[in-house]
C-alpha cells in the first residue's frame, strides 16, 4: 500500500507558489480534513530542535457564538495531565525525595486500605507490592476507573486488582491518583502546588491549572460530541493527577519544548521517564483489561515507560501521551529521541480520526502506532467492523491521504 509520506511531498510541492497562481489558492489539507472528518475546532503546535517552530489553530472554540479557537484559548488536558504529571515526579526522585522502587507502604503513616478511600483493598496484601514505578508504568494491575468493569460501567463498583502488580501493562488513571495519594499523604506534598512550581511557573505556563480558575471563562473551548452537539467545559474543583488540568496551546507547546530539551531533567531521571519499563503487546489500548494481543508493535518496540508510551524508529527513541474525554481530544508525539514534536488538541470527539493523518503530515513517516490508540481514520469504516482487532495493524503501514486532498 502506498505510503501516506509520498503524497504529503507532492501536497507539499504543489503548496509552493507558481507564476500566475496565488499561494492562498491552495487548500490547507488541515481544513480539508477537518471539513471531511466533522472536526469542530483544532489547535497544532511544531517543536523542531528544542524550541517551538510553529502554533496554529483553526475553527471554533464556541459554536453557538461563533467564537475562534486561538493559541491562548483554555482547554481541558484529559491525560496530558498524566505526563506532566509524571515530569513532575521525577523531579522528586531526582532530588532523592522519592524512589520509584520502594513500596508505597513505606511511605503511607498508615495502611492503604485503613484509608476511606482504599478500604476495598482490605484482606489483599498485594497492594504492599506497589511502588512509584509500578503505577506510573500503569502495570499496578488495576483497572482504568474502578468504576470501570469487564461488564461495564458500574458507579458502585469496588476497587480490586485485575491482576497481580508487576506482572503485565493495564492503563490505569486509578493508579496515577494513588500515586498522588502517596506523595500527599505520604511526603506532604501537595500535588496542586507541586505542578504549580515544577511545570506551570518552570515554562510559563500562566493559562493552565489543575483545578478551575475564573479567568479561564474569559477564552473557552467547549466540547463537541460527534454530532456536533455542545458537552461544554467542565469546571474541575479538585486536583486529579490523572486527569484534571486545564492548558493552553501555547503553554502546553512550552512545556513539551522544555521536555524535548531535558530541562528539568538528568540523564538518570529522563532514561527512566522514557525508557521502556514494560513491553506492550495488546491490541488497543483500551478496553485496558482486554487480553487480545498482537506482534503489530513487535518492530517499534512499543512499551510504556513512566507516564508516556515510548517507541523506537529508525531515527532514534520518539515518546507520546494522548488525551481523551467526551469532546477533548489530543495527542503529544516528540520523534528524533525527542527533539522534533507535533502537540494536537482538539475540541471535538471527531479528532482524532484525523490524527494518524496530521502526525505523518507534520513528522513524516515516524511508524506511529495509531491502531493501538485507537485513532481510527474517518475515510476507513472497515477499520470499525466487529473483526477489524483481528487484522493486522502494522504501525508503519499507512493511509495516503484522501484523494480529494492529496490531488490538489
Amino acid at each position: 500500500m502506498k505510503g501516506m509520506w509520498s503524497l504529503l511531498l507532492c501536497l507539499c510541492t504543489v503548496a509552493v507558489p507558481v507564476a500566475g497562481v496565488a499561494a492562498e489558492s491552495v487548500p490547507d489539507p488541515v481544513e480539508t480534513l477537518m471539513r471531511e472528518a466533522r472536526v469542530t475546532g483544532l489547535a497544532l503546535a511544531v517543536i523542531h530542535d528544542g524550541k517551538v517552530a510553529e502554533l496554529k489553530t483553526y475553527g471554533l472554540r464556541d459554536v453557538e457564538r461563533n467564537l475562534p479557537l486561538t493559541p491562548d484559548t483554555t482547554m481541558y488536558a484529559a491525560s496530558l495531565t498524566k505526563g506532566a504529571f509524571a515530569y513532575a515526579v521525577m523531579g522528586l526522585v531526582r532530588d532523592g525525595r522519592l524512589d520509584l522502587d520502594r513500596s508505597i507502604a513505606d511511605y503511607l503513616p498508615r495502611p492503604l486500605p485503613e484509608y476511606e478511600k482504599y478500604a476495598d483493598l482490605a484482606g489483599d496484601e498485594r497492594w504492599r507490592r506497589l511502588t512509584p514505578r509500578m503505577l506510573l508504568a500503569h502495570t499496578a494491575g488495576f483497572p482504568n476507573f474502578r468504576f470501570f468493569t469487564p461488564q461495564g460501567y458500574d458507579e458502585h463498583a469496588k476497587l480490586a486488582f485485575a491482576f497481580d502488580p508487576g506482572s503485565r501493562f493495564a492503563y490505569s488513571g486509578e493508579g496515577i491518583n494513588l500515586l498522588q495519594f502517596v506523595i500527599e499523604h505520604g511526603l506532604g506534598v501537595d500535588v496542586g502546588t507541586l505542578m504549580q512550581e515544577r511545570v506551570f511557573d518552570r515554562f510559563g505556563m500562566r493559562g493552565s491549572g489543575m483545578t478551575w480558575r475564573d479567568a479561564f471563562a474569559a477564552n473557552l473551548a467547549q466540547g463537541y460530541d460527534e454530532g456536533g452537539e455542545s458537552l461544554g467545559h467542565k469546571q474541575r474543583g479538585a486536583v486529579r493527577a490523572a486527569g484534571s488540568m486545564d492548558t493552553t496551546l501555547r503553554d502546553f507547546a512550552a512545556f513539551l519544548a522544555g521536555l524535548s530539551r531535558n530541562e528539568g531533567l538528568d540523564a538518570g531521571t529522563r532514561d527512566e521517564l522514557f525508557g521502556a519499563q514494560v513491553r506492550i503487546d495488546s491490541v488497543q489500548q483500551f478496553p485496558t483489561l482486554s487480553t487480545e494481543t498482537t506482534t503489530d508493535n513487535a518492530a517499534i518496540e512499543l512499551a510504556y515507560g513512566l507516564g508516556w508510551s515510548v517507541y523506537r524508529t529508525q531515527e532514534g527513541r520518539a515518546f507520546f501521551k494522548g488525551g481523551h474525554d467526551d469532546g477533548t481530544r489530543n495527542i503529544a508525539v516528540c520523534v528524533r529521541d525527542g527533539r522534533d514534536c507535533l502537540l494536537l488538541m482538539s475540541n471535538s470527539s471527531n479528532a482524532d480520526s484525523i490524527f494518524p493523518y496530521l502526525i505523518e503530515y507534520k513528522l513524516g513517516p515516524v511508524c506511529f502506532p495509531w491502531y493501538w490508540q485507537s485513532y481510527l481514520p474517518y475515510d476507513h469504516p472497515e477499520l470499525r467492523a466487529p473483526d477489524a482487532n483481528a487484522q493486522p495493524h502494522p504501525p508503519c503501514t499507512g493511509w495516503p491521504l484522501p484523494a480529494k486532498v492529496a490531488s490538489r
